[in-house]
């Protein structure tokens, strides 16, 4: 939490008689990070695959990260963070796999090169991480590291503000830096601060399976970004209206939105799927299952149509199905 002074805060709480109720009595404070402004403060804490406790701080505040702390090594702001704080160290330990333990830089850090990474999450399915960087007045970005490969990444602000110059003093070559897999502009539609979400992992609405859920504090748009033959494609879901403030993810992977000028959480819900050309499981993805269910039917005479891969609908499964199926492979 930020505290009255501005600054960050990691703490302990244990659960009271209640356990859906903190006990404030209990806090122990574990980290504690000094901000000379007021915003760009922490932001998410989760507990990874690994078992380790991430934490994402902004670059300290101010415009520009005037003080240069996201590239400075030596300095928690405007990185994530990654603490042991179950091993029975005091007040926590550090792994011992931290990119920088035993040369220089802080031991806590795992990853640099951020303006104010608020929100972050990892695929409940693979591990992988991904990153919503809240942009300067440019750009707005979502970072994505595969499962194990975050260690000692920099994703470059205040060098790049997304994928375009922003301040390269004191910058190096730009194959040193990792960027985003996605990016859009500030200003534009009323956009103006990115939100992270989470990757859907639920079996209520299968259309959404794979797809990482973001959004946009300002305009209340909902995307959704997935990998098609490795190569990120970005798709608006939904116009919310709402002020989205973050997302939330339950045990089965269904997906909420927080809206914070109601106070509303709202479940994220897939309608009726829009028929694509070629999808025969109505998933509205067009992929390798559908081309199995072509295989299984062909030759066949159906009054199923797309269920049964007839994909025009001319009551028999030939190779004009196939033409469609194949023409229209990786839609989504």
């Amino acid at each position: 939490y930020t505290d009255v002074n501005g600054d960050s805060v990691i703490a302990r709480v244990k659960v009271s008689q209640n356990i859906d109720i903190a006990d404030p009595t209990s806090e122990e404070r574990i980290l504690f990070v000094d901000q000379s402004y007021s915003n760009h403060n922490g932001g998410l804490i989760t507990f990874g695959p690994d078992g380790f406790l991430y934490i994402a701080l902004g670059d300290g505040g101010s415009a520009g990260d005037s003080e240069n702390r996201a590239q400075n090594i030596n300095d928690l702001l405007g990185k994530i963070l990654r603490i042991d704080v179950e091993s029975g160290g005091e007040p926590y330990s550090i792994p011992s796999d931290n990119p920088f333990v035993g040369v220089n830089g802080r031991d806590e850090i795992w990853a640099v090169g951020f303006r104010n990474p608020w929100k972050f999450s990892f695929d409940k399915l693979t591990g992988d991480l991904f990153i919503a960087d809240v942009g300067e007045n440019k750009r707005e970005e979502v970072n994505f590291s595969p499962f194990g490969t975050s260690k000692g990444v920099n994703y470059g602000w205040r060098c790049y503000e997304g994928t375009i110059d922003h301040n390269l003093s004191g910058c190096l070559a730009r194959e040193n830096y990792i960027f985003p897999i996605y990016d859009y502009p500030h200003g534009v539609d009323n956009v103006c601060s990115v939100t992270g979400g989470f990757v859907y992992r639920g079996s209520k609405y299968p259309s959404l399976d794979s797809i990482y859920i973001y959004g946009d504090f300002c305009s209340g748009q909902i995307w959704g970004l997935r990998t098609i033959n490795g190569i990120w494609e970005n798709k608006l879901l939904l116009d919310s209206g709402a002020l989205i403030s973050s997302f939330g993810q339950d045990l089965s992977g269904n997906l909420y939105v927080i809206d914070h000028a109601s106070g509303d959480i709202l479940e994220i819900q897939s309608g009726t799927v829009a028929n694509v050309p070629g999808d025969a499981n109505g998933d509205g993805k067009v992929d390798l299952i559908d081309y199995v269910a072509f295989y299984n039917n062909y030759g066949r005479t159906t009054q199923n149509g797309a269920q049964d891969a007839d994909f025009n609908f001319d009551t028999k499964v030939d190779l004009i199905d196939y033409v469609v199926w194949w023409a229209n492979y990786g839609r989504w």
